[in-house]
């Protein structure tokens, strides 16, 4: 395992990651790719993709051609693997094949939130199980509770700014703590770069040095400071240095 500190005044990185596996067109490519410096993949976007079902496919739609050799392609290059933006059924299929790393960038709670963008509670506890992370996003129409009438709602900005707040953001956060019991599998996935940019997240974020705000809004909630720090930043640094790096431990090599 990495020590929290062993990062402290290093250069600030950044995880590279592929959102959507269409552009791999065959898994024997995925050593390139890697060589290249993608760490994380998820198999699908929105639709049908070369390997998954995705976002507006519906819940039963499963994995599709070679996923399964490019998910043990993956194993073997010790990547990570990212079920956001990924069916039920894919997502089901997924975690049967892959042994790796599992996480999820940018994904709230259907409980909270429905649709299928969304994951159920049984895919969040899948995640938990397996020591992923769940990153929230930001985007409005995964924080809006109420039925949704989509009929005269323009597709970059499905809600205004001010029916949308971070109190609805931090329910998701407070919900999957809930589930795990602790705070280590939750965090910030933001997604402010999508829909719609700042336009379509909560009415208090306009720019990601607002992500902050999110602080004080888990102190009310009772969290403590190592929760939060789990929840801001090092839950997913944690999972981010000790799979995508190998590390000297007690002299072996673990990853």
């Amino acid at each position: 395992m990495v020590k929290e500190d062993d990062h402290m005044g290093s250069p600030v990185g950044m995880v590279l990651g592929m959102e959507g596996a269409d552009s791999i067109t065959t898994p024997d490519q995925l050593q390139e790719w890697y060589d290249g410096g993608l760490r994380l993949i998820s198999l699908s976007h929105y639709g049908v993709s070369r390997y998954s079902h995705g976002t507006g496919t519906g819940t039963e739609g499963g994995l599709v051609g070679n996923a399964k050799q490019l998910l043990q392609e993956m194993d073997s290059l010790n990547m990570i693997l990212d079920v956001s933006h990924t069916s039920d059924e894919s997502v089901r299929q997924e975690l049967e094949i892959f042994e790796g790393p599992v996480i999820a960038t940018h994904q709230n709670c259907r409980a909270i939130t429905p649709g299928e963008r969304q994951f159920p509670d049984h895919q969040i506890k899948s995640v938990i199980e397996r020591g992923g992370v769940i990153g929230h996003s930001m985007d409005t129409y995964m924080l809006w509770s109420k039925e949704i009438d989509w009929s005269n709602i323009p597709p970059a900005r499905p809600f205004p700014k001010d029916e949308v707040t971070l109190d609805n953001y931090v329910d998701h956060i407070d919900y999957v703590c809930q589930l795990a019991g602790n705070s280590l599998h939750a965090a910030i996935g933001g997604d402010t770069d999508g829909q719609g940019g700042m336009i379509g997240a909560p009415y208090e974020i306009d720019t990601v040095a607002d992500y902050q705000k999110i602080v004080q809004l888990l102190e009310q909630r009772g969290y403590q400071n190592e929760d939060i720090e789990n929840i801001m930043y090092k839950n997913l640094g944690r999972g981010s240095l000790n799979y995508i790096y190998q590390v000297k431990l007690e002299g072996q090599n673990v990853r």
